[in-house]
């Protein structure tokens, strides 16, 4: 299917998450390292430890016990008849926020400007891909 977003692709690349943990013993911050096809790595971390642990028992197979917010979505896109096609990471001033791509049988429906671990938590939930600005690469590099 060519690309049936209204929003450009090219300033994006998909990524797989190949790492969650946490910052600290307490497993108060958690860590995710997104990883390119091609072996680039981007870091993100300050976000809750419990949303680390959503991620990681989502990528196990444990989609039983979904916090509540996620849930709130998991019934909105069934009453719609949605589907969480992607999700697209990028910096906001000095945030990571995402956009989430979600089809239906008629349409296309984009929420902008949200954080970008819950996104990328709901991308593990539905198994959806998770695209990251090509930019975030590079200032990963200089750093």
């Amino acid at each position: 299917m060519p690309n049936a977003f209204p929003e450009e692709d090219e300033e994006y690349i998909q990524v797989k998450i190949s790492y969650v943990g946490f910052a600290d013993q307490l497993g108060l911050e958690g860590i995710v390292i997104l990883k390119t096809f091609d072996g680039k790595e981007f870091p993100m971390r300050a976000f809750s430890g419990e949303v680390a642990r959503h991620i990681s028992r989502f990528q196990e197979g444990d989609k039983n016990t979904i916090p509540t917010i996620y849930n709130l979505v998991e019934e909105i896109a069934v009453m719609q008849d949605l589907l969480l096609m992607e999700v697209r990471v990028y910096q906001s001033g000095s945030v990571l926020r995402a956009n989430l791509y979600f089809k239906s049988r008629k349409e296309y429906l984009i929420l902008r400007n949200y954080r970008a671990s819950d996104s990328i938590a709901l991308a593990a939930y539905y198994d959806a891909p998770i695209k990251v600005r090509k930019n975030l690469f590079e200032e990963a590099i200089e750093q």
